[in-house]
């Protein structure tokens, strides 16, 4: 019988359901699932985000879910050179990927080293940038409010 490794990626940034599904789905495709957390380098350098928690502490919160045997920091933004490192079977992400130019190059470069790109529903209600930007818009008012008490003494 072949052993299912399985990887799922991804910032786990402000950790929410939609992490945790992710997680949970990957979990009952393989038999080992090992977790990327993509490191604050990565996260500015790709996708120009400055993470609210640091690497080393997102990486011990997805290590203490029960789905998550291992952990991986992603400090490269190619994920073959990741697999090259890993050497998982099974490639987990939100099927917001699904169809667009980025998901198919992903699934040929897969497909050459023998590896299956597995889709699970994205969860749309809850994301990090909802939570993003919430927490900007409240420091914003947070900030507007002080510089108006700061006016009025």
């Amino acid at each position: 019988m072949t052993v299912r490794i399985g990887y799922a990626a991804g910032a786990f940034d402000l950790f929410h359901i939609g992490h945790l599904n992710v997680l949970r789905h990957a979990k009952e495709q393989c038999d080992f699932l090992i977790a990327g957390v993509v490191s604050d380098e990565m996260l500015r350098t790709v996708k120009g985000v400055e993470p609210f928690v640091p690497t080393l502490e997102r990486a011990e919160i997805v290590r203490g879910i029960r789905y998550v045997d291992d952990v991986h920091i992603e400090t490269v933004p190619d994920k073959v050179d990741v697999w090259r490192d890993v050497r998982f079977t099974h490639f987990f992400k939100g099927d917001d990927w699904r169809g667009t130019e980025k998901g198919v190059r992903l699934e040929n470069e897969f497909a050459a080293v023998g590896v299956e790109v597995v889709y699970f529903p994205y969860t749309a209600h809850t994301s990090s940038t909802q939570l993003r930007r919430a927490l900007d818009a409240a420091a914003a008012a947070g900030e507007e409010r002080l510089a108006a008490m700061a006016e009025s003494a």
